[in-house]
């Protein structure tokens, strides 16, 4: 009820310093009394996905809580599972600013963040700490100066820190702001990559005596063949799910709009249309062999609907929720 004034506030400013300071408000507010103003008490609605129960369908998407710092903030909204990162080895700073713009009349955003965390040690801590009893998920990425052939070592370094704490880990070989990451999504580079994700995590599964499921996060700007080929690669390598999807390059829906030419990934409404054809047509190769998660565009209960029909078994929203608010979880959890 109070989110269109808090939204019209925040608006006025830079959106990346608005993102920074809803972080830290929401910080402050963990743990307290306050934290009444944004807790939501919600129906619970279990599904199974990747071997894992999720208290309902409705994810936070990685990129809103990089390194961890809200997450039982964002548990008291009623997430049924949350992501944190994308988060990388070592500490960076991401692209320079501005790097963050609104497209407001299109309900989107286009950001050239690149991957800027605090490191994944940082990350850990931060979830140490944390209280919530949802599922966790970690999405991990490759420093952008470590050259994209050397770049698997990276998600192998995070894989064995995050492993013990979380419940899912994302692979991200999909983001448009760090060069070259997403020729890590055919051929060879996916093979190779995967083949040795696997490696780690079943020599993980035995040290700690548990089995956390991996997913990788693709692109919506892919061909029919390359979907058709990663698709294989993923059942051949035995992932546990597929995270559809990223945001995009594609500026045909926005043209001619305030920020449109700005360089990055668009996300928000003007991806839903795509990132559903591209959940379905993944759904249709891959018959239920592993999971698809679905993102893109998710601005309502008949958005989030549409990509379940599609074949998501779990879904997730990132800039429906900067632009509809708490309401937008309550929406979708109860309807579903």
């Amino acid at each position: 009820m109070y989110y269109p004034f808090v939204r019209k506030a925040l608006f006025q400013l830079d959106p990346e310093r608005a993102h920074e300071l809803t972080l830290q408000q929401l910080r402050r507010i963990s743990g307290t009394p306050l934290e009444t103003l944004i807790r939501q008490k919600l129906p619970s609605h279990p599904v199974k996905c990747m071997g894992l129960t999720f208290k309902n369908a409705l994810g936070l998407a990685a990129g809103l809580d990089k390194n961890g710092e809200c997450i039982d903030a964002f548990g008291a909204m009623g997430f049924g599972f949350i992501e944190i990162g994308t988060v990388t080895p070592r500490p960076q700073s991401g692209n320079d600013k501005p790097r963050m713009f609104r497209i407001v009349k299109a309900e989107g955003i286009i950001n050239r963040m690149g991957f800027n965390n605090h490191g994944v040690d940082s990350l850990v801590e931060n979830v140490k700490r944390a209280h919530f009893n949802g599922i966790l998920g970690i999405n991990i990425g490759k420093n952008k100066d470590t050259p994209v052939e050397k770049g698997k070592e990276d998600y192998l370094i995070c894989m064995e820190k995050v492993y013990p704490w979380a419940g899912y880990i994302a692979i991200n070989i999909s983001s448009p702001n760090t060069p070259g990451l997403r020729t890590l999504q055919y051929g060879e580079a996916l093979d190779d990559l995967l083949a040795a994700i696997k490696i780690k995590q079943k020599d993980l599964a035995r040290i700690h005596q548990k089995y956390v499921p991996v997913a990788v996060k693709i692109a919506p700007d892919l061909s029919e063949e390359e979907l058709v080929q990663i698709a294989d690669s993923l059942v051949r390598h035995n992932i546990d799910g597929v995270i559809a999807t990223n945001t995009t390059l594609d500026r045909s829906l926005v043209s001619g709009l305030p920020y449109c030419e700005e360089g990055g990934g668009l996300s928000g409404r003007p991806v839903q249309q795509r990132s559903t054809e591209v959940i379905r047509r993944l759904a249709n190769e891959l018959q239920g062999r592993l999971p698809v998660i679905g993102v893109g565009g998710i601005d309502s209960l008949v958005a989030a609907r549409e990509k379940m029909a599609a074949g998501a078994t779990l879904v997730q929203i990132y800039s429906g929720f900067i632009y509809k608010g708490p309401s937008l979880i309550k929406d979708i959890v109860t309807g579903l």
